[in-house]
């Protein structure tokens, strides 16, 4: 078994939402590099979910591994998404939890029967979605980008396609103090 499948076997996708529901087809759409629809799943109108940093985690490890020119501009744009979603000047790892596997233990889990996830979601804060997990969501997933700005920048220089869009999620990265002092 290779490392992406020991990975993703080893995430509840089931137990975990998305935008639309579950994220039970999320190693399929993995597997597959159907980015625009995992975009789709993870960032919706501003809003990261329980998926999201799971998803980059995946993803980023395997971008690492690609030679700039196979990088596709559906991927970046992904990032672009979830990247547009954080408001970097807000990030504070105090109201986060301390590990990304602690947004795994079972208190931030929906049940593993379906059910019931209509009356789940009109809880005043469904499963998951308390305060900290949730401020867990965008704070996670901004390390994630933010650890891979070098991989990023590899492939701006390996790949004049990519580049302007590359070059507008690095921006996005910064905090507002970090890029008036530049």
């Amino acid at each position: 078994m290779n490392s992406l499948t020991h990975l993703t076997n080893s995430i509840p996708w089931q137990r975990l939402t998305t935008a639309y529901g579950r994220g039970t087809d999320i190693p399929r759409l993995i597997e597959t590099g159907q980015y625009e629809e995992l975009a789709s799943l993870i960032e919706h109108q501003s809003t990261l979910w329980q998926t999201t940093p799971w998803v980059l985690l995946i993803l980023l490890e395997e971008l690492a591994k690609q030679k700039p020119e196979q990088v596709s501009s559906q991927e970046i744009q992904l990032y672009l998404a979830v990247a547009s979603a954080i408001n970097v000047d807000e990030i504070d790892s105090q109201n986060a939890v301390e590990t990304m596997n602690e947004l795994l233990d079972e208190k931030y889990l929906w049940p593993e029967d379906e059910e019931d996830d209509e009356l789940w979601w009109e809880e005043e804060e469904p499963r998951g979605y308390e305060q900290e997990a949730f401020f867990s969501y965008y704070s996670f997933s901004y390390l994630l980008l933010k650890d891979a700005i070098p991989v990023f920048t590899a492939i701006m220089k390996g790949n004049d396609q990519l580049s302007p869009v590359i070059q507008e999620l690095l921006l996005m990265l910064q905090s507002k103090d970090a890029s008036t002092v530049e």
